[in-house]
């Protein structure tokens, strides 16, 4: 079986890819010893800039192997399309002078939905739209093969609903089924994700470039 490493310690997302690779034949695993590499900074000014910096350096650490990094986030239309590529760490400003280096590090999913939700508060429902973006690189050796983009378009809501995703996804409703991205299973969410839909491209090209 072909074996894909992903460049995160963040669980939600190795399921998320688990789910979207298991038709295709290919084992997805964390990168061995990820937490005790040097953290790459995610100082790019796009989506598509961070997940290639991650990737390759990352890949770095692992002679021979595909790395997958990706980065992701929220735009929200009423707020100009932020949080943006400062998603996982929109909380940050509220915690200046609470927690030491808040601005460098990702925030808690609580606090960030909490500061979206504050500045969401007086917009009317049908202004409330938005999508996830999602860009993955894959990189070998410190060097991007490619990219792939994947969006998903909804609603953000007044309060969460669901409790199986992380990040934005319970305030994040998907008019398309009727659900938030956090009252979906794994499977259903590979299927309708911004980051299923950026799997997807990056899995067809796996296909094509080292069939199994």
């Amino acid at each position: 079986m072909r074996r894909i490493l992903i460049a995160t310690s963040n669980p939600g997302k190795l399921r998320d890819f688990a789910g979207a690779a298991k038709s295709h034949g290919i084992r997805i695993a964390g990168i061995p010893n990820f937490s005790s590499l040097p953290a790459v900074v995610e100082d790019g000014l796009t989506f598509e800039e961070n997940a290639r910096k991650k990737a390759e350096e990352y890949s770095r650490h692992v002679p021979g192997q595909i790395v997958v990094a990706d980065d992701s986030g929220l735009e929200v239309d009423a707020l100009n399309g932020a949080p943006g590529v400062h998603s996982a760490r929109y909380a940050a400003p509220d915690l200046d002078g609470k927690q030491p280096h808040a601005a460098e590090a990702n925030t808690d999913d609580d606090a960030n939905n909490a500061r979206l939700l504050r500045e969401l508060k007086n917009v009317s429902a049908d202004k409330r739209t938005g999508r996830f973006v999602c860009v993955l690189a894959a990189a070998r050796d410190g060097k991007t093969l490619a990219t792939f983009r994947g969006t998903a378009e909804g609603i953000i809501l007044e309060a969460p609903r669901g409790t199986n995703g992380f990040g934005y996804d319970p305030l994040f409703y998907f008019p398309q089924i009727g659900k938030t991205f956090a009252e979906l299973t794994a499977e259903e969410k590979a299927k309708y994700s911004h980051r299923g839909a950026a799997f997807r491209k990056f899995l067809e090209w796996c296909d094509q470039t080292m069939p199994g």
